[in-house]
């Protein structure tokens, strides 16, 4: 198996609690990746040691040549952290991929600072196919959410 490891940073100009609760909702992420276009069975209830999480299936479409398209569905546990500070998601992918993906908020002037990290396990084989794939939703992510926090 290897293992990835991907860092971003940015700022946005909204505050913390804005962003926290922005990112807390799944539904939230559809187009702030660009893979994503469904978020279906969520639940929120807590885990086996009593802790909140929010468990979802996302759908990510991808598209072969302009003509082949393929949904995988992954499986996705969202973690608060930190009320307001930051968050993580792990997500279980066919094909033996795993993510964990840690966001922290921290406020910056009337914004805030967005620390985005993600480690992915996959099979050796995979890795160039699968960190392309996750470092261009973790760009994308970052200028789409920059976009949505614009004040206006």
């Amino acid at each position: 198996m290897a293992v990835a490891h991907l860092v971003h940073s940015w700022r946005v100009d909204s505050p913390p609690d804005t962003v926290f609760a922005h990112l807390t909702e799944p539904r939230h992420y559809i187009g702030l990746s660009p893979l994503l276009v469904e978020v279906r069975d969520v639940r929120r209830g807590l885990d086996e040691q009593g802790e909140p999480v929010t468990d979802y299936v996302a759908v990510e479409r991808f598209r072969f040549l302009k003509v082949l398209r393929w949904d995988n569905l992954i499986r996705v546990r969202m973690r608060v952290l930190e009320q307001g500070a930051a968050l993580r998601q792990s997500v279980v992918s066919p094909g033996g991929v795993r993510l964990e993906w840690t966001v922290r908020l921290t406020p910056q002037g009337d914004g805030t600072a967005v620390d985005d990290q993600m480690e992915i396990t996959m099979a050796a084989a995979m890795r160039g196919f699968v960190t392309g794939q996750a470092r261009g939703v973790q760009l994308h992510r970052a200028a789409e959410l920059t976009r949505r926090m614009r004040r206006a």
